[in-house]
């Protein structure tokens, strides 16, 4: 096909995306995070949650099972992650009854070239994530028309007017953020209205929760996520494709 009219098709299926995430924003726009969660799961082919079975996912994994336990949750295994965490997340998926748990790794292969030693972190903590977690999860998000995250506008001045869903840019894909316009207290009342288990490294001082050599406890009066990447220019809550790149949040666009 001619370069010009591949250029078309994709300018129209760009447009043909945009009035359809145009639209549902518009139906949903009233809703709550359940009827997003429910709409999505109803109208998105498609669809995957990406859950890093943290301080806070057990509320999108709650959402997601009440409309269809055979939802695909996509896990990253870093092979960095506390012992809690994997712990947590086997806890968590048998008592949600969630039946599609896909457990997501970098090839061998790749970390024993990148990676012999897993001493890449100290250098360069960009490359170990991008190995780890970034490429694992790009891989893996391939042929999924849309997938669920945990984003919040109150977590940061570039979310200030975040939808329920999105374009993701560059992927064809819809990104769905049922959390959108929720408080952190919204979160605290539906884990304890929903009896929900909390992730264990919570109560010793860890809110936020990544892997292990790159999390620390907080202290009191800190910033929820002082303990990731402690006295590093890093913060990452999740990774997102901007202008076709992943990008992980925080980063200027």
């Amino acid at each position: 096909m001619p370069l010009d009219l591949i250029q078309t098709e994709l300018g129209r299926d760009r447009r043909e995306l945009t009035e359809r995430v145009e639209d549902l924003n518009a139906r949903f726009r009233h809703h709550s995070a359940h009827d997003v969660m429910h709409g999505a799961i109803d109208e998105i082919d498609e669809l995957a949650l990406v859950s890093s079975f943290g301080a806070e996912s057990v509320v999108l994994l709650h959402m997601a099972a009440v409309v269809n336990k055979a939802t695909p949750v996509l896990f990253v295994d870093t092979q960095m992650l506390f012992t809690e965490t994997l712990e947590y997340q086997q806890e968590v998926s048998e008592r949600l009854g969630l039946t599609n748990i896909r457990i997501i790794r970098a090839e061998d292969a790749e970390v024993e070239r990148e990676d012999p030693y897993g001493a890449l972190r100290l250098r360069d903590t960009d490359a170990c994530c991008n190995l780890r977690k970034t490429f694992p999860l790009q891989k893996a998000l391939v042929g999924f028309d849309g997938w669920i995250t945990g984003r919040k506008r109150f977590q940061a001045g570039t979310r200030a007017t975040l939808e329920f869903f999105e374009v993701e840019d560059g992927t064809g894909r819809i990104k769905v953020n049922p959390l959108a316009h929720w408080a952190p207290e919204d979160v605290r009342a539906y884990m304890e209205e929903n009896n929900l288990p909390r992730h264990p490294l919570v109560a010793k001082g860890y809110p936020s929760i990544g892997c292990a050599p790159c999390t620390s406890p907080v202290k009191e009066g800190e910033d929820p996520r002082a303990g990731r990447w402690r006295d590093q220019n890093k913060e990452e809550c999740g990774i997102h494709f901007v202008d076709g790149k992943m990008m992980r949040v925080g980063e200027k666009t």
